[in-house]
């Protein structure tokens, strides 16, 4: 097998269906096939009106009720399904054929639906889990397969809650969520736009790409010198210059980016950015670095991905990129369920390059 620091970002795109050899991505398959469908530890957000909402994760969420919560339960789903799609001849193809089938028969997505559809829950996984929710419907749909489109059909009425509660929701919000956590806007439209492109959604694409140039034409000076906070998965700086890189074209995106990141280097050096550090990946929150490093990772190939071919900021952008990967890559091994449950996915998301430019 390799190993997982074999497992990096090289400089320049690489597609998507040119993947890396299975045994690379192998253990990110097993670990969301060892947490799918286990219920316990399980931390729930869960909205009781009385003594009738009381049940266990399984019941109330049928579909998305393991790996310790609801949104890791779905974004472990979508990294099942992208991976068996990509890697069609691989050992553990079966058997994420076989979880998703389990989790994803109509029935449970009802069962889901009826949840979501209860009294007070319109805020419920707003806005991180129903943008992983849209992205493992986009990725199902692209999945040219007839037992994928099954699962995209049994999905879509729940895709279609998320994509209304988020359209229900950016009119009435005033200002972006700019943290480094679960509530962040730029990360959640990133994947909400894609999931519009990939369904050919133009009302929704254009709600999504709306609060983008809403929220962020006007930013200038990230102060990315203050991240990352402690607990941050996510950079604020990055994921916007990242999603804001989807609505703009490249000569619009190019002029952006001087004035939001102008201290972006231009002689190729990746040392401007410096990864996060994990002092103790049994906890929780800490380990969320690793899963910072591992999307800045993305974003920074992201960016570079959509702006000119000849712009001088590309090269520092792969260098930074490949510093961040290769700093926590090798750190997604499951030996703590507290990282291995979500960090699977973040890694699969990087190494198959699903956040590029694959939408224009």
């Amino acid at each position: 097998m390799l190993t997982a620091s074999a497992v990096v970002i090289m400089p320049g795109p690489v597609r998507a269906d040119d993947p890396l050899p299975a045994q690379a991505v192998e253990r990110f398959a097993n670990l969301a096939l060892t947490c799918i469908h286990q219920q316990y530890p399980n931390k729930i957000a869960h909205l009781m009106q009385s003594d009738a909402d009381l049940a266990p994760p399984r019941e109330l969420t049928p579909a998305f009720y393991g790996c310790y919560d609801w949104h890791s339960a779905v974004h472990a789903h979508w990294l099942l399904a992208r991976l068996a799609r990509l890697y069609a001849d691989a050992p553990f193809a079966q058997r994420a054929r076989a979880a998703l089938a389990e989790s994803l028969a109509p029935e449970h997505i009802a069962g889901e639906v009826r949840y979501q559809q209860g009294k007070g829950r319109e805020s419920f996984e707003r806005p991180y889990g129903l943008g992983w929710l849209l992205q493992l419907h986009a990725e199902l749909i692209e999945w040219k397969d007839p037992q994928a489109q099954v699962w995209a059909t049994a999905l879509a009425p729940l895709a279609k809650l998320a994509s209304a509660r988020l359209t229900e929701w950016l009119p009435k919000l005033t200002r972006p969520i700019r943290i480094g956590e679960h509530d962040q806007t730029a990360f959640a439209l990133g994947l909400a736009i894609d999931w519009a492109r990939v369904t050919h959604d133009a009302a929704n694409e254009a709600a999504f790409t709306d609060a983008v140039r809403r929220f962020y034409l006007d930013d200038r000076a990230c102060p990315l010198a203050y991240e990352p906070s402690g607990e941050d998965f996510l950079s604020p700086c990055l994921a916007e210059a990242d999603v804001v890189g989807r609505v703009l074209p490249p000569g619009a995106f190019s002029q952006w980016l001087e004035a939001f990141l102008p201290g972006l280097p231009r002689d190729g050096r990746g040392d401007w950015l410096e990864p996060g550090v994990v002092t103790d990946p049994g906890d929780p929150k800490l380990a969320h670095l690793d899963g910072l490093n591992l999307s800045r990772a993305w974003m920074l190939e992201g960016i570079a991905a959509r702006l000119p071919g000849d712009d001088a900021r590309r090269a520092a952008l792969h260098a930074a990129a490949r510093l961040h990967s290769e700093a926590s890559l090798p750190n997604v091994t499951g030996e703590h369920y507290e990282g291995g449950h979500w960090l699977g996915t973040f890694a699969t998301y990087l190494v198959t390059r699903r956040g590029h430019a694959d939408y224009h």
